[in-house]
């Protein structure tokens, strides 16, 4: 079992940052691929950001591509999303998700609240 607690979310004005953080509970955490999904209220949620185990090769939905970078510290056990150029429609709960290459993403966070206001 391996749980997720995100943390950095809050409100931000647009055009500003934040960086989210989301720490897992499991020292081989490097060896899991994560993602960051967002879901707005009456939206389904969406994928937003992904990275492979081991620091590998990145992904990322069209909406935040060029302006959100996904990285982890596997020191740290986390996996950051850094989000630049806030816009309204990017406001969401972000929830961040893992699993073992090839199990998909098994395990979910709580989710952290980002209020964008225009």
């Amino acid at each position: 079992q391996v749980q997720l607690v995100e943390s950095g979310g809050g409100l931000v004005q647009a055009g500003g940052s934040l960086r989210l953080s989301c720490a897992a509970s499991v020292r081989t955490f490097s060896n899991y691929v994560v993602g960051w999904f967002r879901q707005a209220p009456g939206k389904q949620r969406e994928f937003v950001a992904g990275i492979r185990s081991n620091g590998g090769s990145t992904s990322y939905a069209d909406p935040v591509r060029g302006r959100f970078t996904i990285s982890r510290d596997n020191a740290k056990n986390t996996v950051y999303l850094q989000m630049n150029s806030l816009k309204p429609e990017d406001m969401a709960v972000y929830y961040c998700a893992t699993g073992l290459p090839g199990e998909g993403y098994k395990y979910w966070g709580q989710g952290t609240q980002v209020t964008v206001s225009s």
